[in-house]
């Protein structure tokens, strides 16, 4: 008997704590396929190890399904998740017990999209070939509700695994990442039965077919690169700020005058190339004050910007309201915009709160057991209207994002009027030298590509960079480097088909899926 044979024989035969336990390992080795490491090709040995696993469960044993899905969901996402713990680290005399809770207990959530995905295809009745194909289209589903409900949270994607997979990437312009979810696994799903004598002739040719789809894409997205010639706009030059203040100072009181200096002195540098400096940026909540309602801040941003330059900064912001006798505060995550005389002339408010950063879910039930949001602020954080195309001066229609509204591939942009180009600002100084600020990164490339519009992206302590509307780095200031980053604005390309139509492609994609899996 072949030796993968009798591993095959022994997967399908493992059972009870057994199996998850091996679904739980396939799944926190599954993890490294993520940035940095970018290890794809491990999706390629872990998601057919827990398919043959799933293959020996008899169909009304869904429970068993769930937990072996489960199991594997939680290995993969606790490893994917593991940077969200160096945010307790950052008061950890008040947060760091919460750590285990906050990680662990998210994991476990995200995996339970994962186990009904898993008994979704056991209840189908379906075996082999046909199951690969309905377990495909359960768990990228599984994804796209996991990316929605309950306020959503699409981080860790499979489909970002195509951050290592060059070319391929490109496909997210027509798909976008949940239809990179499908491909990825999809092909991770069905490349072993490629060579699986005991299988239809009819399952073995599209087996291979979809693999042939692999090549394909990259020699698209390799052909798209390659005749995907960007020129910049005029008049426009951008200097994005990256002052790298650590977190553990960021917010003494002690503190906000030297960093408010630091700020200042960077914006202000000579440029080093032969076009001045029109545009600023400034990271998520730059300035450790409300910065509007200062007017010595707004005087000494007039004397930075010469009634010349426009500055786009990362603040909070605060709303005051008087009902009867009683005044209430509504504090925003912002980005606001001054023109060259340190005039407001626009102002984007953040409306994809970060759940346990920016409000504290099920807070009725929580707060009494001692948890808090890890971000505090005098009053309670509120949220902004959503996407919108803001005008700024001197350059084109802006679409603004902080922090982690970039890794939604839905809803990203305003859809009554296209910006010309997009900017996240972002403070992942919370994260320290993890995983995360490389996979924040990463999704917010994707959503260059899917929109076919130019990324600007500041962040604090790193990576701040420019990306064309292909997805390629123009110029980048590193993870942990402090310093101001002077580049041009590459123009935007005309709406890709995922821009322009969103996920009718993914849908279909779907469709066709359960519909192969019952038909062959």
């Amino acid at each position: 008997m072949p030796v993968t044979t009798r591993l095959i024989e022994l997967l399908q035969k493992a059972k009870g704590w057994r199996r998850v336990g091996l679904a739980l390992i396939a799944g926190m080795i599954a993890a490294l396929a993520m940035p940095p490491l970018d290890f794809w090709p491990l999706l390629f040995v872990t998601i057919p190890v827990v398919l043959f696993m799933l293959d020996g469960i008899e169909k009304q044993r869904g429970v068993q399904s769930f937990l072996l899905g489960w199991g594997f969901g939680f290995g993969y996402f606790i490893v994917a998740f593991h940077w969200i713990g160096f945010a307790f680290l950052v008061d950890k005399e008040d947060y760091l017990w919460m750590m285990p809770f906050a990680v662990g207990g998210l994991a476990a959530a995200m995996a339970v999209y994962w186990g009904l995905a898993f008994a979704c295809v056991t209840l189908s009745g379906l075996k082999r070939f046909p199951a690969t194909l309905v377990f495909t289209a359960a768990l990228a589903a599984a994804e796209g509700l996991r990316g929605i409900l309950f306020t959503g949270f699409p981080w860790a994607a499979p489909g970002l695994a195509s951050d290592g997979m060059g070319a391929v990437a490109q496909t997210a312009a027509l798909w976008g990442m949940p239809g990179l979810t499908v491909l990825i696994v999809l092909w991770a799903a069905t490349w072993p039965f490629v060579f699986d004598k005991h299988s239809k002739r009819l399952h073995r040719a599209t087996a291979l077919l979809i693999i042939a789809t692999l090549p394909l894409c990259w020699a698209w997205g390799s052909y798209r690169l390659q005749h995907g010639a960007v020129a910049n706009v005029e008049g426009v030059t951008l200097r994005i700020v990256q002052p790298n203040i650590s977190q553990d100072d960021k917010w003494r009181g002690e503190n906000m005058r030297a960093i408010f200096d630091q700020l200042l002195e960077m914006s202000g540098r000579v440029s080093q190339n032969e076009k001045p400096v029109t545009h600023i940026i400034w990271p998520e909540s730059a300035v450790p004050f409300l910065i509007d309602e200062s007017d010595h801040a707004s005087a000494e941003v007039a004397k930075l910007l010469g009634g010349t330059k426009t500055l786009m900064t990362g603040t909070l912001r605060r709303e005051i309201s008087i009902v009867g006798d009683e005044e209430s505060d509504k504090v925003f995550n912002s980005i606001l915009t001054f023109d060259g005389f340190g005039n407001v002339v626009a102002q984007y408010d953040k409306w994809r709160l970060v759940p346990g950063g920016e409000f504290l879910p099920f807070e009725w039930l929580l707060e009494p057991l001692g948890f808090r949001k890890v971000v505090t602020v005098p009053g309670s954080f509120a949220a902004g209207p959503g996407p919108v195309s803001l005008a700024i001066p001197g350059a084109p229609a802006v679409g603004f994002s902080i922090c982690y509204e970039a890794i939604f591939p839905d809803h990203f942009v305003d859809p009554q009027k296209r910006p010309g180009w997009l900017i996240n600002v972002t403070n992942d100084g919370w994260f320290g030298n993890s995983t995360g600020p490389y996979q924040h990164l990463a999704q917010a490339r994707l959503r260059a590509i899917e929109q076919g519009l130019p990324m600007v992206r500041a962040a604090n302590t790193g990576i701040s960079t420019v990306i064309d509307p292909y997805g390629r780095t123009v110029s980048r200031l590193s993870l942990g480097q402090t310093g101001v980053l002077d580049a041009s604005l590459p123009q935007s390309l005309p709406p890709p088909f995922f821009a322009s139509h969103g996920q009718l492609l993914f849908f279909f994609a779907l469709l066709l899926l359960c519909a192969l899996g019952f038909i062959l």
